[in-house]
């Protein structure tokens, strides 16, 4: 998968699950006051909305950074690819290599609890899911040698990466596995800009990664 479908469709389906859980964070109008946040580094949802139960995953969701959530969906292929293809292509000769892996997942992940438990930071947990959305929709459980390095040793799987970048515009233009991810990445991500423009948030996304 390319640029615009891991961005296109890791939005969409972030958004999608902060939809379909947006009930969750409308309180009833029972004209009763709802309480105050105990505590701005600490969230807790009981506190805000006494009558529904969230949970922490719900919450973190729908408070995340977009800005970051869009780079962790690219962070795989921003370093493994001029690392693996163009600076050190003799030693790996693989796009796919130690930002690939679970270990580098469980990595980010860990510094997105520690930011988000502690300081209230949603930056790091939203590089964390992107990372994670990223590894699912390329598809990694067909490479465990790659996923679960270093368990199977500590040599990355060769490819032939001669004409690298020819290949993946043919593949572009002729393969559907490849063109049908980055039409519907376009889509959405058209439907995001729209979005913004629409609502007049493009000012607030720049600085606040939210709509």
């Amino acid at each position: 998968m390319l640029v615009l479908g891991h961005l296109g469709i890791t939005l969409g389906t972030i958004k999608f699950f902060c939809a379909v859980t947006k009930s969750k964070f409308i309180p009833k109008t029972t004209g009763e006051k709802t309480a105050e946040p105990s505590s701005p580094r600490k969230f807790n949802s009981a506190h805000i909305f006494p009558n529904h139960q969230t949970s922490w995953l719900t919450s973190a969701v729908n408070k995340l950074d977009i800005r970051f959530l869009l780079i962790g969906s690219l962070l795989p292929d921003i370093i493994d690819k001029p690392v693996g293809l163009y600076f050190f292509s003799e030693t790996f000769s693989n796009g796919r290599i130690f930002c690939h892996t679970l270990l580098f997942l469980i990595l980010v992940t860990a510094m997105g609890f520690y930011f988000y438990r502690h300081h209230g930071k949603t930056w790091a947990l939203a590089l964390s899911l992107g990372t994670f959305i990223h590894l699912i929709l390329d598809r990694m459980w067909l490479s465990p040698q790659t996923l679960f390095w270093p368990l199977f040793g500590f040599q990355f799987e060769r490819l032939d990466i001669t004409d690298w970048t020819i290949n993946i515009f043919q593949k572009l233009l002729t393969d559907p596995a490849v063109y049908i991810p980055e039409l519907l990445g376009t889509v959405i991500l058209i439907w995001f800009i729209w979005t913004l423009l629409y609502r007049k948030k493009i000012k607030v996304f720049i600085k606040y990664g939210r709509i």
